[in-house]
């Protein structure tokens, strides 16, 4: 059984336990170096890198005695991203040294940014890729490394809407450890979206626990939704862009005009994604938010939750190109008349619910807001 020297995020124990598959009471962890080596950011991503460089000292922790099964997690956890396994010799804290394997980067793969910090990474990123790590890992010996890295980005978004769900605590008395039984939990798909099924039971009206349910959810992120408002020209901005679920389920009109709306990306305050969406979809600059609240988009088969805001800013300009265009976005945008556009709102012309909320909510408070 090898012995393993981790640089970098996997000295992070919570994420160390979660890709091992086991707890870290049961593993054995020192304080160790790796000498004539540093650690360094890498250009445009969260992770780090380590290369040679004589005089320094690579920071690290030395695992012995990492069992078959848990060199495959790892590699599949690691692979995905070019990292391959080297041997080097360790300093250990006692003062002996000690031969131990290394996850390298490929060649030439990756730039180095600059001295990486495993306080600030783990400060910032440190829940998040634990959390991303449980779902990661669910597919270990089912989807193959490269593959899995191309749905990293959205695991993290959907971890990261975890963290902020846990935060949505009203006063309702009940309690899930007491009142919710899981007799089984499986994550069935994983790409853009994942698909997780359970069988539970949940403490009814009456007081007694219900019947075993099997139930499934489409695993989303959270996301923002911004209806742009000009107070006094009294116009607002809306997008339009093809939607593939529209088309799917034979809507003839796929082409959506819709309130500007996207992913809150993992770490990101709502309000930041609010301020970046904008930009990207329409190339406005909002001057001041208005919180119109925030729910579960269909709280029956989706986890998506939305954060809705009105926008207040000039609207002068409109789009043919928004978007990225490494997402695949086309998107164009309209400046309407504030009555013109509750008149297509009374005509139901859009089939967008989240701008129809927003919509009712600023036809309430336009006058405060112009005045």
């Amino acid at each position: 059984m090898p012995d393993l020297f981790f640089y970098g995020t996997l000295r992070h124990v919570p994420l160390l336990e979660r890709v091992l598959g086991r707890s870290a009471d049961t593993v054995s962890l020192s304080e160790a170096i790796l000498p004539d080596h540093s650690v360094f950011a890498v250009q445009d991503q969260i992770f780090p890198m380590i290369r040679p460089e004589p005089g320094g000292m690579a920071e690290g922790i030395f695992v012995p005695g990492i069992s078959a099964v848990e060199l495959d997690r790892l590699a599949y956890y690691e692979g995905g991203f070019d990292y391959g396994l080297l041997d080097r010799a360790v300093r250990l804290s006692n003062g002996t040294t000690a031969q131990a394997q290394v996850f390298f980067p490929e060649t030439g793969k990756w730039q180095a940014d600059g001295p990486w910090s495993l306080t600030d990474w783990v400060d910032r990123w440190g829940d998040i890729n634990a959390l991303a790590a449980e779902e990661e890992m669910a597919y270990f010996g089912r989807i193959d490394p490269h593959t899995m890295t191309r749905s990293t980005r959205a695991i993290q978004t959907r971890a990261w809407a975890k963290l902020l769900a846990r935060q949505r605590q009203t006063d309702d008395p009940r309690d899930i450890s007491r009142d919710v039984v899981v007799h089984r939990h499986t994550r069935a798909y994983v790409n853009y979206f994942g698909l997780e099924e359970i069988d539970l039971q949940h403490r009814r009206n009456d007081g007694t626990m219900g019947p075993v349910l099997n139930r499934g959810s489409l695993m989303q992120g959270a996301a923002i939704v911004v209806l742009p408002y000009d107070p006094v020209r009294d116009t607002v901005l809306i997008v339009e862009q093809f939607r593939p679920p529209v088309f799917l389920i034979d809507d003839p009109e796929p082409w959506m005009w819709e309130a500007i709306a996207g992913m809150v990306d993992p770490g990101e305050a709502p309000e930041q994604a609010v301020h970046r969406e904008v930009m990207e979809e329409a190339g406005v600059t909002l001057s001041a938010l208005e919180h119109v609240g925030g729910a579960y988009s269909s709280g029956g088969s989706s986890t998506g939750y939305v954060y809705l805001y009105v926008g207040l800013g000039d609207l002068t300009e409109t789009t043919s190109a928004g978007g990225l265009e490494s997402e695949g976005e086309d998107i164009r945008s309209q400046i309407l008349p504030f009555d013109e556009f509750m008149d297509l709102v009374d005509r139901h012309v859009f089939k967008d619910l989240p701008m129809l909320t927003l919509a009712y909510w600023l036809d309430r408070h336009r006058d405060r807001l112009r005045g």
